[in-house]
């Protein structure tokens, strides 16, 4: 007879799946500090975020799979473990070559709370009350961003950018401490029999699994790529304070909510997969209306502010919509093996996002024009590719 599966509260899994987006973002307001007190550039600093989502894309392949032998609960607690050593280590770094070593760890141990949860919630709710749920929790997620800038901005300016990395670790503690007396095991029977090879040639022989990773990957790789870029746009062009740019990332964070909300309400009458078209339209004309204002050469007034958080807003709401849906239909025909084939899948679309980040970093210049014309190349193929659901 097999067990009901017991699905956890809606609060934890938030939580679970949204402390390494935090993670990722809280220090963001620090970058040009970081950079003037380990005495590299910008660029160098950028790649802490890339080497955090290459860690986190060797993570989600190996906490997914590992997850299928010893159990979601397991997996989740020795991930958070994992997690606040590498956030000890960005506290105590005192060079790049040692804040991006810990970059990777941290970001290494907090993938669990991604490709874990993502299995929970696929094996635990069915259907449409699935899509629902993912739209519920991107909704959340949406804010989870810029939760980090607006704590890490405040912190910096009190304490400087050690005084962010101690706030990481201090929440792995609670976080820790929160999951392993309130997350129940979900996993309802051994996987011991599941072999990688086989489930990554069934994924890689899968048009629409390549389809939804290179989605969620430019999706997630414009979000964090912007998170990179913006503390230099916003605190060097529009002269912000850490502080005051942290609280316009919650303005900015409203409208990946919308997004989220306006996607839960057109799936009771629209296709989850026109949805996801329509989001990729949005996020491109959003990107559109930044590199129109770059290249006419916006100014650092309230006027040049409006304007550009404006089209931050109109770009966002794109991605909140399309994030979702592509969570929610990816892994539709693999229920049979979710942890294994979540852990294969997660690995390859946080590779994207690695490699679209680093391309951020990469092409850093001090220009105003070079994120705007790079978001819109990204929303383009995803429009392309979208348009063929």
């Amino acid at each position: 007879m097999q067990r009901k599966i017991s699905t956890p509260s809606l609060l934890l899994l938030i939580i679970l799946v949204g402390f390494p987006q935090i993670s990722e973002t809280i220090y963001t307001p620090s970058l040009p500090d970081i950079a003037n007190s380990l005495h590299t550039t910008g660029n160098a600093i950028q790649l802490t975020l890339s080497i955090y989502f290459l860690g986190f894309a060797v993570g989600v392949f190996c906490w997914g799979r590992l997850s299928d032998f010893i159990g979601r609960r397991p997996a989740m607690l020795w991930g958070i473990l994992v997690y606040a050593l590498g956030s000890l280590g960005s506290y105590l770094s005192g060079s790049a070559e040692w804040l991006l070593a810990s970059r990777f760890i941290q970001a290494f141990g907090a993938s669990t709370g991604s490709v874990v949860t993502q299995t929970i919630l696929r094996e635990s709710i069915d259907g449409a009350k699935r899509h629902a749920v993912f739209a519920q929790i991107s909704a959340a997620l949406a804010f989870t961003p810029a939760i980090g800038p607006f704590i890490g901005g405040w912190v910096d300016q009190a304490f400087g950018f050690r005084g962010v990395f101690f706030t990481l670790v201090v929440m792995s503690a609670a976080i820790f401490t929160y999951t392993l007396f309130s997350l129940p095991e979900t996993r309802v029977s051994t996987s011991s029999g599941i072999r990688t090879f086989s489930v990554a040639k069934r994924l890689v022989s899968d048009r629409r699994v390549w389809a939804f990773g290179f989605l969620i990957g430019a999706t997630n790789g414009i979000l964090f790529s912007y998170y990179a870029e913006a503390p230099f746009i916003f605190i060097e062009f529009f002269h912000m304070s850490p502080g005051v740019f942290g609280f316009l990332g919650i303005f900015v964070a409203l409208s990946s909510i919308l997004g989220a909300m306006l996607s839960k309400k057109l799936l009771t009458r629209v296709p989850a997969e026109k949805i996801i078209f329509l989001g990729s339209l949005i996020t491109m004309a959003g990107a559109v209306g930044l590199a129109v204002l770059a290249l006419c050469g916006i100014s650092p007034s309230a006027a040049g502010l409006v304007l550009m958080v404006a089209s931050i807003f109109i770009l966002l709401l794109g991605i909140g919509m399309a994030i979702p849906n592509c969570l929610s239909l990816a892994l539709v025909n693999y229920g049979d093996v979710l942890g294994t084939a979540g852990a294969i899948f997660g690995l390859g679309y946080y590779v994207v996002v690695s490699l679209i980040t680093s391309g951020m970093s990469y092409l850093h210049n001090g220009s105003l024009v070079t994120m705007p014309m790079y978001f819109l190349v990204l929303a383009i193929s995803m429009a392309l590719v979208s348009k063929k659901l």
